[in-house]
C-alpha cells in the first residue's frame, strides 16, 4: 500500500502520479551528509510571501515568539519518511530518532534518513532552526530558516521509503510507539503529526487506524491530520484516514493569494472539502510553501523544478497545512503545559478566522483558517455537549488499506496481515492499545522490528503519493 501523503507537486500545471518504485539505490549514502550552510543563497525570503519568514509572520506565529512561547520543551511526533539532518535541523538535540519501521530500515545507510523528501519538509515547517538562530531575535531573523515552533524537538519514526510506499500496519505500529514512549528519556511527546491518509473504506468507527490515533489523543497527545488533496470544488469523497475521525484535528489548506494579510486568503483548490457528516475542523497555509530540501532524495531527483536555491524547495498540499498547525500547537502547549488535546482544539476552531471567499463553505474551510495572533489572546475552554462516537478499533485492516497496497513479486500485501504476514486480530490488537501494551520490548503483532528478522525491504509500493496527487506546479 501506498499511503498519500497529503502533498501536493506543483509542476507546470499538470496532475502528475510518480512513477511505479523508483530504487533507492541512486541514493546512496549522499543522504548520510548534512547539507551545508549556504549564507550567500540569493533567495531572499522577505520577497517570498510564502517562505517561513512571511507564513510564520502572517499567521500570528511571530506573536507567540514575542511573547516568549517557542515550543521549548515539547516534543512533536513525526510519522513521515525520516528526517535528514539538513541545515535547518541540524542543531544538537533537534532531532529524536524512535525506531526505524520503514522497509529500508535494514540498509544501514539509509536507516531513519528521508530518501523521499516529504519527512524533512514537514519537520522543518514543525520545528526548524537555522545553525545561527538566536532566541530573541527569531522574528527578525531572515538568514535563518525557522519553523512555527523553533524550539521544539522532532521525534521522527520513519515509514516511508523514497517512493513513499508505506503499510496501515507500520502506520498503526508507529502510532502505538508514539503513545508507549511518549515521555522515556526525558521526551515530552505532546503532538503527534500525520501528513498522510489513506481512502479507507469502512467507517471510522471500525477502523484499526482511526482507533490508534484516538489512543494518542486520548494518551493527553494532540494529533494533527492532513486532509487530503481531492479538492473542494468537486466536492466529492470524505475525508482521508484519519483525518476522517472527528475525535482529531484535520486540517485541510488555503492560500495566501501571495499577500501579507489573511483577508483575501481562500480555501486552497486542491484542499479536500469532506462530507456532509465530517467537515474540515480548521484550514492552515498550505500553498507554495518553501520547505528545506534533502539533496538527492526522491522528490529532489525527480521534480528539480521545485528547488528554490541550494538549500530550499517548494510545494502545495494538506500535508504542509497540517505541520503548520502542528508547529502551533506546540507554541501553545509551551504556554498551557497541562491543556488537554480536546480543549487545544477548541482554541483553534474558536479563534479561526472565517475565509469570505466564493465557495469556501464550512465543508471546504471548517471554522476557517488558523490566526494564532487572535489564538494568543484568548483563555482556552472546553465546550460542553456530546462528544463524537469513539471508534472500536475492530474492523478491516484491509479496508483500512483502501485503494492501494505493497506488492512483492506480483504479490499484493492485503487481507488481515501486517507487513511480515502475520495474522492482524484488530480486537485483540484494539485491546492491547487500549491496555497501552501492544509494544513489548521490539515486538508488535508478535514481529520483531529490529534485527535480521525484519527484512521488510522486500516489499515496493506503487507510488509516492497514490491517488492524491492534486494540479499545480513546483514554482
Amino acid at each position: 500500500m501506498t499511503i498519500s501523503f497529503g502533498w501536493s507537486l506543483d509542476f507546470t500545471g499538470a496532475t502528475r502520479r510518480l512513477a511505479t518504485v523508483m530504487s533507492v539505490a541512486f541514493l546512496g549514502s549522499a543522504l548520510l551528509v548534512p547539507a551545508p550552510a549556504h549564507a550567500a543563497d540569493p533567495y531572499d525570503p522577505a520577497s517570498d510571501m510564502n517562505s517561513m519568514y512571511n507564513t510564520t509572520a502572517y499567521t500570528g506565529a511571530t506573536a507567540w515568539w514575542a511573547a516568549g512561547y517557542t515550543g521549548a520543551g515539547v516534543d512533536v511526533a513525526l510519522i513521515d519518511t525520516g528526517v535528514s539532518p539538513v541545515e535547518g535541523l541540524a542543531t544538537a538535540g533537534k532531532i529524536i530518532y524512535g525506531p526505524d519501521l520503514s522497509l529500508e530500515s535494514q540498509a544501514s545507510n539509509l536507516t531513519n534518513l528521508d530518501t523521499n523528501g516529504h519527512g524533512t519538509f514537514m519537520a522543518g515547517i514543525i520545528a526548524g532552526r537555522g545553525s545561527n538562530a538566536q532566541p530573541g531575535t527569531y522574528a527578525t531573523d531572515m538568514a535563518d530558516f525557522l519553523g512555527v515552533a523553533p524550539d521544539a524537538r522532532i521525534v521522527s519514526l520513519k515509514v516511508g521509503v523514497a517512493d513513499g510506499g508505506t503499510d496501515v500496519s507500520q502506520m498503526i505500529a508507529a502510532i502505538d510507539w508514539v503513545v508507549q514512549h511518549k515521555n522515556d528519556n526525558g521526551m515530552n511527546i505532546r503532538v503527534l503529526n500525520l501528513s498522510y491518509g489513506t481512502d479507507s473504506s469502512q467507517s471510522y468507527v471500525a477502523d484499526p487506524l482511526a482507533f490508534a490515533v484516538e489512543q494518542a489523543w486520548n494518551a493527553g497527545i494532540f494529533v494533527v491530520a492532513a486532509t487530503g488533496n481531492e479538492g473542494y470544488v468537486a466536492r466529492t469523497g470524505s475525508l482521508t484516514n484519519p483525518a476522517y475521525d472527528p475525535n482529531i484535528l484535520a486540517v485541510g489548506a488555503s492560500d495566501s493569494m501571495g499577500t501579507a494579510g489573511l483577508a483575501d486568503d481562500v480555501v486552497a483548490a486542491f484542499s479536500s472539502t469532506g462530507s456532509p457528516s465530517r467537515y474540515v475542523d480548521v484550514v492552515a497555509p498550505g500553498s507554495h510553501l518553501q520547505g528545506l530540501q534533502v539533496p538527492n532524495s526522491y522528490i529532489d531527483a525527480t521534480y528539480p523544478g521545485g528547488r528554490i536555491d541550494t538549500r530550499f524547495f517548494r510545494g502545495s498540499g494538506t500535508s504542509q497545512a497540517a505541520a503548520i498547525v502542528a508547529g502551533a500547537a506546540a507554541l501553545a502547549i509551551q504556554r498551557y503545559p497541562s491543556i488537554d488535546p480536546l480543549t487545544l482544539k477548541y482554541l483553534f476552531r474558536s479563534s479561526a478566522h472565517v475565509l469570505p471567499c466564493g465557495g469556501c463553505s464550512q465543508r471546504a474551510q471548517g471554522q476557517g483558517e488558523i490566526d494564532l495572533a487572535k489564538m494568543l489572546a484568548l483563555t482556552p475552554y472546553t465546550k460542553k455537549g456530546a462528544l463524537p462516537k469513539a471508534s472500536t478499533g475492530t474492523g478491516s485492516l484491509e479496508l483500512s488499506r483502501g485503494s492501494e497496497h505493497l506488492t512483492r513479486d506480483g504479490v499484493v500485501l492485503s487481507g488481515e496481515q501486517d507487513i511480515f504476514g502475520q495474522a492482524f486480530d484488530s480486537a485483540a490488537m484494539a485491546t492491547a492499545e487500549a491496555a497501552g501494551n501492544s509494544w513489548s520490548g521490539g515486538t508488535w503483532n508478535g514481529n520483531s522490528w529490529s534485527g535480521g528478522t525484519w527484512n521488510g525491504n522486500s516489499w515496493s509500493g506503487n507510488s509516492w503519493s497514490g491517488n492524491s496527487w492534486s494540479t499545480g506546479s513546483w514554482n
